[in-house]
């Protein structure tokens, strides 16, 4: 790999993306851990962003062991579509749900329920599989789901307490799933995006057995001053689950993966990697706040990161829309960072979701570099005016700074890095 003082700002932050973009792919990573191939049939269920690239790269584990070929389902989001030989793969809308989602899980449920006691069942959850699997529970409409579900978004809510609310308006989440595919033997394999990479958060847990929590999403919604008619919250509280046994669980990526493979490749290109952690949240503009002013103390003093470093962190900001501008959480974040940051010398950053969405745009994120404030005076761009309108879209795509790689069918959450050199 260069050393970082043959690269540009760009080219540096585009290497220590690429590094955790690659530790997030499921290929190769099914090989260790496929299960015994079972008496009757192998169904592969599940949903996700990277579901398709799962399913993919599962079939290719399976068939190179010896096995025969599988069968099943899974749905992803449009656009995120991976080319399969025997699993079948839809796609539906993310992050609000649409028809296609309810029919593709409907079909999915069917298939679980159908297993018998000598077939295996594969479950391939990532992230998205909450909004992509959205079969609503008894008494509750698909309209009522993607209400909540725009409410959920626009409410600064964490992602923690919109998948509990989500869990609870579903007939799928929560374990239902895997209760559904009972007597059969089943295993889970999981690409995590949340802070923790808890089981049964990624996706709303659609194999993981709990109990759920009725009252606790009734009080989300409330907190959040998302109001529901009394049905809704009848429908909550009769959807109520029991934990049941569930079949092992494994992690193919996470976000400390993503993160440990940024930096091993800062080190490559002999720069110092401070990594803060996989699970920091908040509104996208506070934690940029917060970093900023770690960088500016690092380019200052060389603490807490010895130039030449690399500051880098992960797990999903927050952003209240107030605006009307364009801009997901990571652009968001990368501009309130730029106005802390305010062109110091030597100091660059990237924020990009490893999805390759940031929320519904068509970017990942965006860069900048040190001369960021100039460029934007001479652009006659206002970077705290178009923060204010929650524009950082428009904002970095007049700098032709945005970060676009289409949709990398995988998903560990989003990604930061800032170089201190």
């Amino acid at each position: 790999m260069p050393h970082h003082s043959e690269l540009d700002d760009h080219g540096v932050l585009a290497a220590l993306f690429n590094a955790a973009l690659g530790a997030a792919l499921p290929d190769g990573r099914f090989d260790a851990h496929l299960p015994e191939p079972p008496k009757g049939r192998t169904i592969v269920l599940g949903g996700g962003k990277g579901a398709a690239r799962m399913a993919a790269a599962f079939e290719r584990a399976w068939i190179a062991a010896g096995h025969a070929p599988p069968e099943g389902l899974v749905v992803t989001r449009y656009g995120h579509l991976e080319p399969t030989r025997f699993v079948e793969v839809v796609e539906a809308s993310h992050p609000v749900p649409d028809a296609a989602g309810v029919v593709a899980s409907e079909r999915i449920l069917a298939m679980a329920r159908e297993a018998g006691p000598d077939d295996l069942v594969v479950f391939l959850m990532s992230g998205g599989a909450s909004a992509l699997m959205a079969l609503p529970a008894a008494g509750v409409t698909l309209a009522d789901k993607q209400a909540i579900n725009r409410a959920l978004l626009k409410s600064g809510a964490p992602i923690g307490a919109m998948n509990r609310v989500r869990k609870s308006l579903s007939a799928i989440k929560g374990g239902r799933l895997a209760a559904a595919a009972a007597p059969a033997r089943t295993i889970t394999f999981l690409i995590s995006d949340v802070p923790g990479d808890d089981p049964g958060a990624i996706g709303s847990g659609p194999t993981i057995p709990e109990t759920s929590d009725a009252e606790g999403a009734l009080a989300i919604l409330a907190e959040y001053g998302i109001a529901i008619e009394p049905r809704i919250a009848d429908a909550i509280r009769a959807n109520q689950v029991s934990a049941g046994a569930g079949g092992p669980v494994v992690m193919l990526a996470t976000p400390k993966m993503a993160l440990d493979a940024a930096a091993d490749a800062a080190r490559g290109m002999g720069l110092v990697p401070l990594v803060l952690g996989d699970a920091i949240e908040g509104e996208a503009r506070e934690v940029a706040r917060v970093l900023g002013a770690m960088a500016l103390y690092a380019a200052a003093h060389g603490e807490p990161v010895a130039r030449p470093g690399v500051i880098l962190s992960g797990g999903e900001t927050t952003v209240t829309v107030r605006g009307k501008g364009r801009g997901g959480r990571n652009a968001e974040f990368l501009l309130a960072l730029a106005t802390v940051i305010g062109g110091v010398a030597g100091v660059a950053a990237i924020a990009c979701d490893t999805d390759g969405i940031d929320g519904s745009e068509d970017n990942a994120g965006a860069w900048f570099s040190s001369s960021i404030i100039a460029e934007a005076r001479a652009a006659g761009l206002d970077p705290a005016a178009h923060l204010a309108d929650n524009d950082g879209y428009g904002f970095f795509s007049r700098l032709g700074s945005l970060v676009v790689t289409g949709p990398t069918r995988t998903n560990v959450n989003d990604f930061r890095a800032i170089l201190v050199r």
